[in-house]
């Protein structure tokens, strides 16, 4: 079998090494002489795995002692509401930043729960940039602030994290699909959220890390599966949570360090996005990048042929040449390429090879 380079925003690639082990322990995990998938939650067997995931993740994120982390089910959109539903507490608004269409679904997720207050929005320049810090019209008392520092499907990225004026204000911030491609200080957060299906593993889980003094604060009629405290108090185990994928996503914590930890994938990542941007840009036009150069993901590199009618061509020959998922997202249309961790820089260079023979033989 030849197995193809997979650019899909996610369900994404997962590292070669992370299937072949997975494989391995399919049928019997450490001579257990059971599957990861067949174990009782709260067992020895996957308690160990469970602990160890854990560790992994706080050694790689440098997590302080006072952050909850919570392995929980329900993906980023139930994030959109267990956040307002949690971070509220009594205060009449929070403020959110509009950067692309999934600041847009927390945004209107929130404002069934409470106030909300858009700080700035990228809208009229279509989410090609980030609106500057200087015009954000930020309220003192806002019980939050939450931030998308990735937007895969429009891929506007925050290469810093925002220095807010009034520093007491938890920042909240969605990183399903930038989360561990380089070291990021979890300190200057009260909570990141983030989906495994991109950056951490299969589909199924999603990660919460939680100031302590966050949780515990919900708004009275808080269901019990929507409140934080639920989780921190019973170690994610309150019900019965998503093992296999908590045990695929403890086997890419263990790759990451083996790779030699997040700085080492911040190179790499900065490497291969700066090649493909590269390309995009020294097509003479053939190619082009919609994004401000200063908010170019590293993630998802979103193009377009400036003859739209090659673009199926373009998919149809890519996905031939074993270069898969690259079909952009169907509300903007173009290509897409995400480039997360486990995408390894041969493909990368695979694709650009690719895009300059198809402009060769169509320019």
């Amino acid at each position: 079998m030849q197995r193809v380079h997979n650019f899909s925003a996610g369900p994404a690639t997962l590292p070669l090494e992370v299937l072949q082990q997975a494989r391995d322990e399919l049928t019997d995990w450490n001579g257990s002489g059971m599957s990861v998938m067949e174990m009782s939650h709260r067992g020895r067997h996957f308690m160990a795995i469970a602990a160890r995931a854990e560790q992994d993740l706080r050694d790689l994120l440098a997590i302080p002692p006072n952050y909850k982390v919570l392995f929980l089910q329900g993906g980023a959109h139930t994030q959109f509401a267990m956040i307002p539903l949690n971070l509220l507490r009594g205060r009449a608004s929070a403020d959110y930043l509009d950067t692309g269409d999934w600041s847009l679904k927390a945004i209107g997720e929130a404002r069934r729960l409470g106030g909300v207050r858009v700080v700035a929005s990228s809208a009229a320049n279509r989410y090609t940039t980030i609106p500057p810090q200087a015009g954000w019209e930020t309220d003192a008392q806002a019980a939050y602030f939450h931030y998308t520092p990735n937007e895969t499907i429009r891929g506007v990225e925050f290469h810093q994290v925002p220095v807010l004026a009034n520093a007491g204000i938890p920042l909240v911030a969605d990183m399903s699909s930038n989360i561990l491609s380089r070291p990021v200080d979890v300190s200057r957060f009260g909570l990141i959220y983030a989906g495994a299906q991109k950056n951490i593993g299969p589909a199924g889980l999603t990660l919460v890390i939680v100031r302590e003094d966050l949780i515990g604060q919900a708004r009275a009629g808080t269901p019990t599966m929507l409140d934080y405290a639920t989780f921190a108090d019973s170690d994610s185990m309150y019900n019965t949570p998503p093992t296999y994928t908590w045990y695929m996503a403890g086997l890419v914590f263990q790759w990451l360090k083996q790779q030699g930890g997040l700085a080492v994938m911040a190179g790499r990542n900065q490497r291969k996005s700066a090649r493909l941007y590269a390309a995009i840009d020294d097509s003479d036009g053939f190619y082009r990048c919609p994004v401000a150069a200063a908010c170019r993901s590293w993630m998802n590199v979103t193009f377009t042929l400036a003859d739209a009618s090659l673009e199926p061509v373009f998919l149809q020959q890519a996905e031939a040449a074993g270069l898969s998922g690259l079909k952009g997202h169907r509300l903007v249309g173009g290509m897409r390429a995400s480039l997360y961790n486990a995408m390894p820089e041969a493909g990368v260079d695979a694709l650009i090879d690719f895009m300059a023979d198809f402009r060769h033989r169509h320019g």
